[in-house]
């Protein structure tokens, strides 16, 4: 809980511009996807432990909000892997560093068009299974 509150707190505290951005996406996305886990581990462990609960969660999870929320988790996964990526090739070539506002607009741009298609199978699925709305080229 500490982690989640030192990002809210420094994020309103620093003025910061892309790179504010990207800071704060990160460690949002990595948090998030570190819940994810934690309730996977554990609704998973249900299926030996108690399986009534486990056929509970898993007809929850096929309500509206959980479908908008795996849109999110995987839109944090993506983000939070080509951020890691370009902080890792600036911490190994550090001249990069004079080129972090353009690295970390390709980060967004990269992100935005690995998720493109995944937001469009994925949302098309979510529409159709919960208000039967077809969207051409998903089955």
């Amino acid at each position: 809980m500490s982690t989640l509150v030192l990002t809210v707190r420094e994020a309103l505290r620093y003025k910061g511009k892309e790179g504010q951005l990207a800071w704060v996406g990160h460690r949002l996305a990595g948090l998030g996807t570190l819940l994810f886990f934690v309730t996977h581990i554990i609704d998973t462990s249900w299926v030996y432990f108690a399986p009534k609960d486990y056929k509970l969660a898993i007809d929850l999870y096929r309500a509206a909000p959980f479908q908008i929320g795996e849109l999110v988790l995987l839109l944090a996964v993506i983000y939070h892997g080509v951020n890691g990526i370009r902080i890792a090739v600036m911490d190994w070539f550090p001249r990069l560093w004079k080129r972090q506002r353009q690295l970390t607009w390709a980060t967004f741009i990269l992100t935005a068009v690995l998720y493109a298609p995944a937001f469009y199978l994925m949302g098309g699925h979510a529409l159709k299974n919960l208000y039967g709305i077809h969207i051409p080229g998903i089955d």
